[in-house]
């Protein structure tokens, strides 16, 4: 059989699709705190809560729409509704800014609702969006790696003008038209889709591809037959499902409703934030406690936990982009070139750019340094990647230093940082993703994965909590007894965390590649 070349054309219908939805979500993203603070009157502390809670669940939902694909729509149906609803609430957004004049009370309750129609058009898109770019290529084909690079173009090409666009709108016009923009944004992505699915999403064989929902039952693990598993017992324990009993389930239930009680009562999160870290931690202790692992397949996962576990430092600090980074790109940055004033919300759209200029160069790094055997671990990566992200934060700490609240700090700080952070994403989110395809066991590789973007969850509204500490107009905050009066205080909180849990990741990473047992 000779080697096809090129791809097929539903990969770059998908493509679109993708390239829209992100040009519609991103481009809310880059207005919402702005339109909080601006329009709504919110403070900055309680919008930034807001903006972590919503961003939160974004992650959250995916896992419930993954369930509905898989069990009863199937993915073209989930991402047709999903993608209405978000439509939805772009749009319900537009009549909420249209309305804040004339209505305010009506306005507020248009927001909730337009948020929460985004949040279940997401779960419902997201998880199906994705998994069928693989279903394009037969079996072993060698193409499907270029594909995902292809795709991850398009998330990052619909997240790059979607903040130019409606933030432009938004803050040089109205923010209704930002919204309205996003809302025009996802239409298109329906529309594409819908008029070309048939024709060209097919498998290889031709067939259409995510018509009905999948309720095959997963395949037994395929283990290696090395030490420990060169005994029949653990052998025997890889070929068996993970373990669903009623004694089990009810167990956990009880330790998640006693670590419901915890959150929202004695830490005195809200219920949206007790619901993430609750239900992320069960999951987690869920899947972990399954009798039927191995002793490698237990310390794999548990290297996926350990990994989760610094991807929420690094998230938490990332995700300020759309928070307080914003905040200070408004009111404390000079964006003014030749006269002309930038949007703030224009800094957003640094991060995708630089992600398409330099993930090739990552690409070609981590190629090189294969061949000659001296690749970092996948451990070693993510640490350097927390180091960036500390560097960068530490970047713009020296900017600010001396700015008080009636100075603004010159645009090159926030662009060098927002360089650095995306370096640091390139060694550490698509590192992450591929490390959890590679140790999970197959059995469990769709929980893990949702496991993995449960941390995201966690860091989201992380940080939302952490941008609630910004000093805005010159106003105090303080951080278990750190007073945080001036930007260099707030973004030194920043360089610390990544910077102790960069070294802290970087002393673990032997261990870690140890427990990985030989997958790198």
């Amino acid at each position: 059989m000779s080697e096809q070349k090129g791809h097929p054309k539903g990969l770059y219908v998908l493509f679109f699709t993708e390239m829209w939805e992100r040009f519609s979500y991103y481009g809310m993203r880059a207005i919402l705190i702005l339109f909080m603070t601006k329009m709504l009157a919110f403070d900055s502390k309680m919008a930034s809560g807001i903006y972590g809670n919503f961003t939160a669940v974004v992650y959250l939902t995916p896992l419930i729409g993954g369930f509905i694909s898989d069990r009863y729509w199937g993915n073209r149906r989930s991402i047709l509704v999903g993608g209405l609803a978000m439509a939805i609430g772009q749009f319900i957004l537009f009549f909420c800014a249209s309305l804040i004049s004339s209505n305010i009370d009506l306005a507020k309750i248009l927001f909730v609702t337009g948020l929460t129609a985004l949040v279940v058009g997401n779960g419902l898109f997201k998880p199906n969006i994705s998994t069928m770019v693989n279903q394009l290529y037969a079996p072993g084909d060698k193409r499907v790696d270029a594909a995902f690079s292809i795709f991850y173009m398009g998330i990052n090409l619909g997240a790059f003008f979607s903040p130019l666009i409606c933030g432009a709108l938004a803050e040089k016009v109205d923010y209704k038209w930002g919204f309205f923009a996003a809302g025009v944004g996802m239409v298109l992505g329906v529309v594409v889709f819908q008029l070309l699915k048939d024709k060209y999403i097919l498998s290889a064989d031709g067939q259409k591809i995510g018509g009905k929902p999948n309720k095959a039952i997963d395949e037994p693990a395929v283990v290696e037959r090395e030490g420990d598993l060169s005994q029949a017992g653990d052998v025997a324990k890889a070929d068996k499902k993970a373990e669903f009993t009623p004694a089990r389930i009810g167990t956990w239930l009880a330790i998640y409703a006693a670590l419901w009680l915890v959150f929202m009562y004695g830490v005195g999160f809200n219920w949206i934030s007790t619901l993430v870290f609750a239900t992320s931690l069960t999951a987690s202790g869920f899947i972990i406690s399954d009798p039927n692992l191995t002793k490698i397949e237990r310390d794999r996962i548990i290297v996926v936990y350990i990994a989760a576990f610094f991807v929420i430092f690094f998230w938490s600090a990332f995700e300020q982009a759309g928070a307080s980074l914003t905040l200070f790109a408004d009111q404390q940055t000079d964006r003014t070139i030749f006269g002309w004033e930038m949007p703030a919300s224009w800094f957003q759209s640094v991060n995708p750019l630089a992600i398409i200029i330099f993930a090739p160069i990552f690409a070609s790094l981590w190629t090189g340094l294969g061949k000659r055997n001296r690749e970092p671990a996948s451990p070693l990566k993510q640490a350097i990647g927390l180091f960036l992200l500390a560097l960068g934060y530490w970047v713009i700490a020296i900017g600010v230093d001396g700015v008080d609240s009636t100075m603004k700090a010159s645009m090159f700080w926030l662009l060098g940082m927002y360089i650095l952070h995306t370096w640091g994403e390139l060694c550490l989110s698509p590192i992450g993703l591929s490390m959890v395809a590679r140790l999970a066991p197959k059995r469990l590789a769709s929980l893990l994965m949702g496991v993995w973007f449960l941390a995201n969850a966690m860091a989201n509204d992380f940080a939302g909590m952490l941008s609630q500490l910004y000093p805005e107009g010159g106003k105090a905050t303080h951080l278990f007894g750190y007073q945080i009066q001036t930007l260099n205080d707030f973004f030194m909180i920043f360089v610390v965390l990544s910077g102790v849990a960069a070294l802290v990741l970087f002393l673990l990473s032997k261990k870690m590649l140890k427990m990985m047992h030989g997958l790198r």
